[in-house]
């Protein structure tokens, strides 16, 4: 399309009979025309709203790449294919079919305008007459909470140890500092005591009992944005209003969340979804809890904004919080490396976000990407997360399994792989990410991206190796085939086996050898073994009698000789020499 505008603007038809008449001047006129010209099909070409088609196309591809390497995934293992159902389902915007409930009569009468979850709260009464803390929640460990506050500005900050030392307050708690670091509360004059009311109510309606979308994680989330908000690459790129509204996305984003999916949600015809008709339950209704508790008493910490600027934010935030639906995942990431592919940055490695659409866009992905972050955070810290998002998938398991429900991709804490689950999403989904957003700041995120490849090998050694085991596995079989069939072997008949060995014929008793190829051959082989030792025993009873007619002969030569030298050479017959006579005597039987 550039080449189309620079070629109809430079070869527009001009007659013919006026070129001959054109002086030096008039050529560099027509030259400055043109330039101006061809700088305004740019700046059309720029701003003309192209780039939603190309990103769902660069979408499609993407979603077509991970589909192909899901299905490999799948085709490995049972756990593998856990893994690949996990992944699909949360992170490429596919919907179970299941048969939905018909609401009860109780569902029914509930006023679908009402916002569940929100709670009336006192706060600012005790903090209105009395002087606020250092952090703004009391504690008696503020010398504790001081040192780690000082890496508020760090990647990897240890939001555990936050918690601990601020009386379990980590999102009061890291709201206060990073307000009071970027002075958010005076650019916008929000009274501290408001501010200090809205955010210990907000962080009460996260759910205490809930393993992993708790006040904790929220924390985690506002103070990754803090420190991606600082890198190097958009410096001074965002408003105040818009680094605002960012901190406030991360902070609701998700409030009152029950600890359970979407698409559990959905499946169960909760009321949360069908008020709102099964598009983002969850990330709708953090939406309405974090604004509705602004009107709660003393809480509009927006209070002093303009009209303008509270249209403005509130349409930040709802855009930013909806980019978490992970089902969103792959068009974020296509719109990013679309956005990578065409960036544009100064002379001091700033980009340059000249419109809205791009400044969103950057944000979403930012949000997302904090979201997302936990497998980038030291490893200690990263196991925590870890342990805490297995466990609240486990307990929607046993509760899928209790109503009969088929249970969800990695909630099944009997078949479920921790160690593949976090190699696999790695691999699929935090990686291609983190990769991209790095490509858009670089070199900013190389640290971080050298700690996720870190955690990711790490998991990877942990998974538990296939035992190898053919040779036991047959070892087993044999034994299992030995037990059912076992004969006791006279000494005759190993004897005979091993004669039978040096001429090369089969032994009787090959059981354990053959055992293997079936059932019905084992029953061949018993009776086969059963005729061979029924000829056995006669074999004996014959050489029994053999055996009684010597011990007749040798009375009646010991009679009739009466001790001579015979009887010397008779008794000094050794019995290996009597066995072998026997045994000869027995083969001419």
């Amino acid at each position: 399309m550039i080449q189309y505008c620079a070629v109809h603007v430079i070869f527009e038809p001009r007659s013919p009979c006026t070129h001959a008449l054109f002086t030096l001047p008039t050529y560099q006129q027509m030259a400055r025309e043109t330039l101006e010209e061809l700088d305004w099909c740019l700046d059309q070409l720029e701003t003309i709203q192209t780039h939603r088609s190309v990103s769902e196309m660069a979408s499609n591809k993407f979603k077509r790449m991970l589909n192909r390497e899901l299905s490999h995934l799948s085709e490995m293992s049972r756990s593998g294919n856990q893994v690949s159902e996990y992944i699909s389902t949360t992170f490429l915007d596919k919907q179970n079919e299941v048969e939905i409930p018909s609401p009860t009569i109780r569902e029914r009468e509930k006023p679908m305008c009402h916002i569940s979850g929100v709670k009336k709260l006192t706060h600012s009464s005790s903090l209105s007459n009395s002087a606020l803390p250092r952090f703004g929640v009391k504690t008696e460990h503020e010398d504790a909470l001081a040192r780690e506050l000082n890496d508020l500005n760090k990647w990897g900050l240890n939001i555990f140890r936050v918690a601990e030392f601020s009386n379990n307050r980590p999102l009061s708690c890291i709201m206060y500092a990073i307000f009071q670091e970027r002075d958010l509360l005076k650019t916008f004059r929000i009274p501290v005591d408001t501010f200090v009311t809205y955010v210990m109510t907000l962080e009460d309606h996260y759910h205490a009992n809930v393993a992993y979308h708790n006040s904790l994680h929220a924390a985690d989330v506002t103070q990754s944005t803090h420190v991606l908000l600082s890198t190097p690459a958009l410096d001074a790129v965002f408003t105040d209003l818009e680094i605002l509204a960012a901190l406030f996305a991360a902070a609701i984003h998700d409030v009152d969340h029950p600890g359970v999916s979407n698409q559990f949600l959905i499946n169960t015809n909760s009321e949360l979804a069908l008020m709102y008709n099964d598009e983002s339950v969850l990330e709708n209704h953090h939406l309405a809890v974090g604004f509705k508790l602004l009107h709660e008493d003393n809480c509009d910490i927006f209070q002093n904004l303009t009209k303008r600027q509270r249209q403005s934010l509130r349409k930040l935030v709802i855009d930013m919080v909806l980019a978490t639906d992970m089902s969103k995942h792959m068009s974020l990431l296509a719109d990013l490396k679309t956005m990578v592919e065409t960036k544009k940055v100064t002379s001091s490695g700033v980009l340059m976000l000249d419109h809205y659409t791009d400044r969103i866009q950057v944000l979403r992905n930012m949000v997302h990407c904090a979201d997302l972050s936990n497998p980038t955070k030291p490893l200690a810290v990263y196991r925590q997360w870890t342990e805490r998002i297995m466990q609240e998938f486990f307990r929607q398991g046993d509760k899928e399994r209790e109503r009969g429900m088929e249970i969800s991709p990695m909630c099944d804490k009997h078949t479920a792989s921790v160690e593949k689950s976090q190699v696999g999403f790695i691999d699929y989904i935090v990686h291609p990410l983190w990769e991209t957003w790095g490509d858009l700041v670089h070199p900013d995120a190389q640290e971080i991206l050298d700690t996720l490849e870190d955690n990711r090998d790490w998991y990877q050694s942990t998974i538990p190796q296939s035992p190898s085991p053919p040779p036991v596995d047959d070892d087993k079989d044999l034994n299992v085939c030995i037990d059912k069939f076992q004969f006791q072997l006279t000494l005759e008949e190993s004897l005979q086996r091993e004669q039978e060995d040096e001429d090369g014929k089969p032994t009787p008793n090959h059981v354990a050898q053959d055992c293997s190829h079936g059932e019905d051959e084992c029953k061949k082989d018993e009776e086969e073994d059963i005729m061979a030792e029924e000829e056995n025993e006669d074999i004996i009873e014959e050489e029994d009698e053999v055996a009684m007619e010597e011990e007749n002969l040798e009375e009646e030569l010991k009679s009739q000789l009466g001790g001579g030298p015979d009887k010397d050479r008779l008794s000094d017959t050794s019995p290996v020499e009597e066995e072998e006579d026997s045994s000869s005597q027995a083969d001419d039987t």
